[in-house]
């Protein structure tokens, strides 16, 4: 081989060399930094209002309707919630959480008319004005099926069950014709409850969700303490809590759920 083609195939050979590095360090990939996903964790919180409704307020003689009739059966005012839970989001479709509610005094107001010895127009009649309050601590775990996302709002529907601590307090009743009336001690009972749920969940970020709701709550049955006359405090002769029967509730809620 000619003194030529040997400085030329060794210069070759030196250029690859050389170019081998150069090369290999172009040709590596970008390190892959791995995106950690939520843990399916969140947390809740709402605020809202509350439009009640009940069945009928109870007492020992109201069960005659000779002697006593209802002029207005009665009516809790609207009242705000505040709301707290923690939640875990399984999959897209389904998510549950628990939910720990504090519902707000509301007032009661009703008026009854009564005749105490059933024969009408002689003199005996009256009426009672009666008020209250109410507030209840509600305890609820909650499922939801979201029904898909379109344009980063998902619908949904949903179910809860638990316990509601409600409470009566202020409880009066007076009667302005004959000057009369009593009051009631208050008191508080657990009861049974039940929620149906339904609303949307707006996407604000990658982890907070804007939650719009509507909630139809049973709360079960609330009562006052024994039953007091107002003159020198003496109880009655039937000292049996006023009773009000099948409480249920419309709620409508605005929240965050947060995921974390």
């Amino acid at each position: 081989m000619s003194t030529f083609n040997k400085h030329a195939v060794l210069s070759a050979a030196l250029l690859c060399l050389a170019a081998a590095p150069a090369y290999s360090a172009d040709i590596q990939e970008d390190p892959i930094v791995e995106v950690q996903p939520f843990s399916g964790w969140y947390l809740r919180g709402d605020i809202g209002m509350s439009n009640q409704r009940f069945d009928e307020l109870d007492y020992v003689g109201f069960s005659d309707p000779v002697v006593h009739s209802w002029l207005n059966d009665g009516e809790f005012d609207a009242g705000v919630i505040g709301q707290i839970g923690i939640g875990y989001q399984f999959n897209d479709w389904f998510r549950a959480d628990v939910t720990a509610q504090y519902r707000g005094k509301t007032e009661f107001s009703a008026l009854d008319f009564y005749d105490t010895d059933g024969i009408p127009d002689n003199g005996d009649e009256a009426t009672n004005e009666y008020h209250a309050k109410k507030s209840e601590w509600l305890f609820l775990a909650n499922a939801y099926a979201d029904l898909g996302t379109f344009s980063g709002i998902t619908p949904y529907v949903g179910a809860g069950i638990g316990a509601s601590r409600n409470t009566i307090s202020g409880f009066t009743d007076d009667n302005i014709i004959t000057g009369g009336g009593g009051y009631a001690g208050s008191a508080s009972q657990w009861e049974l409850a039940w929620a149906l749920h339904a609303g949307v969940g707006i996407k604000a970020t990658d982890r907070m969700t804007i939650d719009i709701g509507y909630s139809y709550v049973d709360l079960g049955d609330g009562k006052t303490g024994d039953a007091f006359n107002y003159i020198n405090s003496q109880t009655r002769a039937n000292p049996e809590p006023f009773k009000f029967k099948d409480i249920a509730s419309h709620d409508f809620k605005v929240g965050v759920r947060y995921a974390f």
